[in-house]
């Protein structure tokens, strides 16, 4: 029987990965104190983790990109991620990081709900094309958007030029062998409603990249690969990338450097 929870343990086989957490929260803090135009805790619904921060850039804005968080929708938040936003930003691209409640207090069902609403917000104060992304469950997220049951109003929703799913989880149904559904709670039936890659897309879905590390856990290469050709097969227009050399956490770093080959893929540059 093979052994669910090695499939998606990251930290496992990642040597240091235990000091992680601290580094990615003191980076972030540093860029942010750097910042000229930095504005924090914007709500988008009544809920305490309901807020996001947009990172500005130094001309006028290009327009929006958001990023959500991974962490299996059980932990982080946006504080950990400013300095993610740098590689779109010095493109003259405006930068929403949201937070959102995290399981076992919401289930994953709300969570693509507040998802939904964050990027309403933002697109309410940002105006231009939208470019999605998301790390991991973020990425979950992200290609969440594009399903045809997709909450997001017509407005927005056609404004969303790209999407890109870094390591992202695309078919949730393994995870209920693991044992972080004691904390997940989802039901055969939640995992496949959250599936992206169980879906049809919505109509007119824009580009999708399913961009994940080539040292990553086999698993998440295999979500990618599967997100890819699935939507390919429905006439979206779809790109994999597998990264050599890059693990589960080292993946997102090129998102700091505006001159990284995933930068240039997430502002449309390539």
């Amino acid at each position: 029987m093979r052994d669910w929870d090695d499939a998606y343990a990251n930290s496992a086989h990642v040597p240091g990965s235990d000091k992680l957490p601290a580094l990615w929260a003191e980076r972030a803090a540093s860029y942010r104190a750097g910042l000229k135009d930095f504005r924090a805790d914007i709500a988008y619904g009544p809920g305490e983790r309901q807020r996001f921060d947009l990172i500005l850039p130094d001309g006028d804005s290009k327009g929006l990109v958001v990023f959500v968080h991974g962490g299996y929708w059980m932990r982080f938040d946006k504080s950990a991620w400013t300095d993610l936003a740098e590689g779109a930003r010095h493109h003259g691209w405006t930068v929403a990081l949201p937070s959102y409640t995290l399981t076992p207090v919401a289930r994953i069902s709300d969570i693509t709900a507040e998802i939904t609403a964050a990027i309403a917000k933002a697109a309410a104060l940002v105006a231009g094309p939208i470019r999605l992304a998301g790390h991991s469950a973020g990425g979950h997220l992200v290609t969440r958007m594009l399903c045809d049951d997709s909450r997001l109003e017509p407005a927005v929703y056609n404004r969303i030029a790209a999407t890109l799913s870094i390591s992202g989880l695309h078919d949730l149904r393994p995870l209920l062998k693991t044992k972080m559904n004691e904390t997940l709670r989802m039901t055969m039936e939640e995992a496949a409603l959250e599936s992206a890659a169980l879906h049809l897309p919505r109509s007119h879905a824009p580009v999708v990249t399913a961009w994940v590390g080539g040292a990553e856990r086999p698993e998440f290469i295999r979500q990618a690969e599967l997100m890819a050709n699935v939507w390919t097969g429905f006439d979206v227009p779809t790109r994999l990338t597998i990264e050599p050399g890059f693990n589960h956490f080292t993946v997102i770093d090129g998102l700091k450097d505006p001159s990284s080959p995933i930068t240039a893929r997430l502002v449309g540059l390539e």
